[in-house]
């Protein structure tokens, strides 16, 4: 079996577990994926070693292995903290997976692998610096410059999400309560279930985020309205990060940046809000690997350089 030719991404998710293999080009040559088995760390261990030892085993290579998923590594006790997957907090994941590959393992978030990702060859790659955004379930982001991840000091960089979302309108003031304990966070006015939540205030149906999609393109009035509202708070949120990183390209990910309907005019919008005098430089741009994404920056984690 020849010595690390191909990289390995692992994407551990709070429903499934997914690998693939890239070959030199960034291209998947295999993939696979098994059930999490979320209450179960040993078992979660030995499925993502499997999955490695397969694609190694399919391929006929070994392969650099990196690791994404929710949470972070605490810097004071380099264990896992945050992660959605519970069994997994105060754990020390890339080092017990490193046991039974015998390997380096390297770790990163899923917003920072998404970021990666389209950063190396993905809707970011004619940029330097690239935020990666996640408009889901929940909100997050990952900044990538000149190629490596910025995680900072704290490993929380990126997390937009759980900041104020700024120039709040009066009927938006407080916000809801979100989950950090905080109240207004841009992920309260910018999930998946905001979006439901804007329709029925104006409405008072129950609708899904691919049934009020449906509606907006066949020229539901209520529905474009909340996607009128939606894009103007996203657009405030963009302007804020500009202002703060400046980077040269946005990507947008997660489920809501399928909607097409939210990058027409998002530009101008932005523009009207970011602190620039002329013209607003930044590209704000659909993410090329979707889905992917994860799993792919994993693998260029894992084959990354040391710093």
């Amino acid at each position: 079996m020849s010595q690390e030719s191909i990289r390995i991404g692992i994407d551990l998710g709070g429903t499934k577990i997914e690998a693939a293999a890239l070959d030199a080009s960034g291209a998947i040559c295999a993939r696979r994926r098994v059930v999490t088995p979320r209450d179960d760390y040993a078992a979660i261990i030995r499925s993502m070693g499997a999955l490695v030892h397969d694609l190694e085993l399919e391929l006929n290579q070994r392969g650099s292995v990196g690791l994404c998923g929710p949470g972070s590594i605490s810097k004071l006790t380099g264990l896992i903290r945050g992660s959605n997957t519970e069994v997994v907090n105060g754990k020390a994941l890339p080092e017990d997976l490193s046991k039974i590959l015998q390997r380096p393992i390297k770790f990163e978030n899923d917003a920072n692998c998404f970021a990666l990702s389209e950063a190396i060859d993905g809707a970011g790659k004619d940029g330097n610096s690239i935020f990666g955004v996640i408009l889901g379930t929940g909100v997050g982001g990952g900044m990538v410059i000149g190629g490596k991840i910025v995680s900072g000091c704290n490993h929380i960089a990126g997390e937009w999400g759980h900041t104020p979302l700024p120039w709040m309108r009066e009927t938006e003031y407080p916000g809801k309560k979100c989950f950090c304990g905080h109240q207004g966070c841009i992920e309260t006015f910018l999930c998946g279930g905001a979006l439901t939540d804007e329709f029925k205030s104006r409405t008072g149906l129950e609708k899904t985020g691919k049934e009020i999609v449906a509606l907006i393109q066949q020229g539901d009035s209520s529905a474009l309205q909340t996607l009128v509202t939606y894009q103007d708070r996203l657009a405030r949120a963009l302007a804020m990060l500009i202002n703060i990183y400046d980077p040269d390209i946005i990507v947008l990910g997660g489920g809501l940046s399928n909607i097409n309907e939210i990058y027409f005019g998002l530009n101008d919008k932005v523009s009207a809000h970011a602190f620039t005098t002329d013209q607003l430089e930044t590209r704000i741009l659909r993410n090329q690997h979707g889905d992917s994404s994860g799993v792919r920056g994993a693998a260029w984690l894992g084959a990354s350089p040391e710093p």
